[in-house]
């Protein structure tokens, strides 16, 4: 196979800027980091509120993350920001640790990511299987959907929420008597204004206007439903001063498990993200230096006190649709956020929280990916079953242990695709189209093909056709001519093999192996007189019955060359 170079650690901002960038093109980006601006401006607030935060962690993460992701990464589309998968996470963690052990934790996992895309191992955590990825987004879906119940019913509960569904689902069904009637018209009216648009004013940003029109209307009428103010206080106008959290050794060491978990699904996700703008606009992103941008991120996000930062789907995607160019667009989404938060701090505490709920509950619909679901489940039965463990195991579980899961059996299951698809065939007669071959109908010689991929998965299966070699057969040939792969354990195999013939009296001869094969036997200590050849198996035959001729002393016989 031929060797790829590494990928340099060259942000994609750098190569944008040299690849003839214009005032057209800022202007591109400035029109499409506007357009990311207004979707990712109510998002942040609500994906901040939902998991245990405040409206201005939100921001924060959005302005310092989104810039910082786009300036560094290895994306030219990527727009990096609050996430709804973290919110379980983030929640959990505030609960046990604080929000200090929050951001330690998410600078901790800015550091595991800077270490992962140091060491180049992020084109491996792209390697997540389908099934997976579909089973992971619609239990994301489930919690953020269940996480709102209470804001969009305008509940009131006499206990604090528990994080995990089975325990709220229970304390949500015993508040129902307490729903707000006027809460409940808002997050429908704010569910139904996103719809429409969408439906019949596709290009307008319809989060932005359903917020602020649901908004307006509680404000003017005065209507009694909670708010960000009334449950936050105000929204800070700008950034604070970066400064270190207040932390011991104790919660250093306690916060490590919740950072490994930020810096794994950081990862899956930024990469994911990076791969769905490489598709919807025919670029490569460079997965290493992708993580790096997203390590820098959160450990400058610590330092301005917000939340994990990583690559977004539906952001990055609008940003690919808006017309984005390169990564000036995401640079200055983020600092569109900045100039709302300067201008127009103080009408953020006017939106109802049943307005954010009512976002987030959209956001959670269009997670799940419904034709992805039934394609899996009219295909492969095992298939759907990995997604229906990973969405079960993410949903009542942990994340990091359905990511973990899921991929286990994903890869499982392909190991036995493989191995199944590996196969050995017995040779008994010549094929029309290679006359040599007609050594093989000799009852003394014995020719076996492997084809496929020949590896630890497949080795049980191949070994029990390669053990039926009988004391009556001479000579024994394997040919590897279609063997796609190869491992240390298939070469194992065929050791053992080749020594049980040697035992017998049986002469071998190997076909069709390439360098890396006969280094590998080699290295294992065959050595003649097992005769290896990278030749195919009609020379190998003929070189086969010469030898078995001058061992019976068979007389006028003389061995082709080489």
């Amino acid at each position: 196979m031929p060797h790829t170079a590494p990928e340099r650690f060259v942000p994609a901002l750098i190569e944008t800027l040299r690849d003839n960038y214009t005032l057209a093109r800022f202007r591109q980006d400035a029109l499409a980091g506007l357009t990311v601006a207004i979707v990712a401006l109510p998002l942040s607030m609500a994906i901040a509120i939902a998991a245990g935060g405040t409206p201005a962690m939100g921001l924060y993460t959005a302005i310092v993350g989104g810039f910082v992701i786009s300036a560094l990464g290895g994306s030219r589309y990527q727009i990096g920001g609050p996430a709804g998968a973290f919110i379980v996470l983030i929640g959990a963690t505030i609960a046990q640790h604080g929000v200090a052990g929050m951001i330690l934790a998410t600078m901790l996992a800015g550091l595991m990511m800077l270490l992962i895309g140091f060491l180049r191992l992020g084109s491996y955590i792209k390697f997540i299987p389908f099934p997976v990825t579909v089973g992971f987004s619609a239990g994301i879906a489930v919690i953020i959907f269940s996480s709102q119940i209470k804001d969009l019913l305008g509940l009131t509960l006499t206990v604090p929420e528990p994080g995990p569904v089975l325990e709220k689902l229970p304390v949500l069904w015993a508040s129902l008597p307490s729903a707000n009637g006027v809460t409940m018209a808002l997050s429908a009216a704010t569910i139904l204004l996103i719809l429409a648009l969408r439906r019949w004013a596709p290009r307008l940003p319809n989060l932005l206007l359903a917020v602020v029109l649901t908004g307006g209307a509680a404000a003017l009428l005065n209507l009694p439903t909670p708010t960000v103010q009334s449950t936050f206080g105000a929204v800070p106008a700008g950034l604070p001063m970066p400064s270190l959290p207040m932390f011991d050794a104790a919660l250093l060491l306690a916060v490590i498990p919740n950072a490994i978990a930020f810096a794994l699904l950081g990862s899956i996700e930024a990469l994911l993200s990076a791969v769905v703008a490489d598709g919807m606009s025919g670029q490569r992103h460079n997965s290493n230096m992708e993580l790096v941008a997203q390590g820098v991120a959160n450990l400058a996000v610590g330092l301005f006190g917000g939340m994990v930062a990583t690559g977004t789907v539906a952001r990055t995607a609008t940003n690919v649709r808006a017309g984005a160019h390169g990564p000036v667009a995401g640079m200055l989404h983020a600092l569109f956020i900045l100039a709302f938060m300067l201008i127009a701090a103080p009408l953020v505490g006017y939106v109802p929280l049943a307005s954010l709920a009512g976002v987030l509950a959209v956001v959670a619909w269009n997670m799940i990916e419904r034709e992805a679901i039934v394609a899996l489940f009219r295909g492969a039965r095992a298939d759907a079953a990995v997604l229906m463990v990973t969405l079960t195991l993410t949903v009542f579980r942990d994340l990091t242990e359905a990511i973990v899961v899921g991929f286990a059996l994903g890869s499982v299951l392909f190991i036995h695709r493989m191995s199944k698809a590996a196969e050995v065939v017995e040779s008994r007669h010549p094929l029309p189209a290679e006359p040599e071959e007609a050594a093989a109908m000799d009852p003394e010689i014995v020719v076996y093909r492997i084809r496929g991929a020949f590896f630890f998965g497949a080795t049980a299966s191949v070994g029990r056709v390669l053990d039926r070699v009988s004391e009556r057969h001479r000579g024994l040939v394997v040919d590897f001519a279609d063997v796609t792969l190869i491992d240390s354990s298939a070469v194992h195999l065929i050791e053992g093999l080749v020594h049980k013939a040697r035992r017998r009296g049986i002469e071998v001869m190997l076909t069709g192996t390439t360098h890396e094969l006969r280094r590998q036997l080699f290295a294992h200590g065959l050595k003649p007189p097992v005769v290896i050849y990278e030749a195919g198996l009609p020379l190998g035959l003929s070189k086969l019955r010469h030898k078995l001729d001058r061992r019976n002393g068979v007389p006028g016989q003389t061995e082709a060359p080489a």
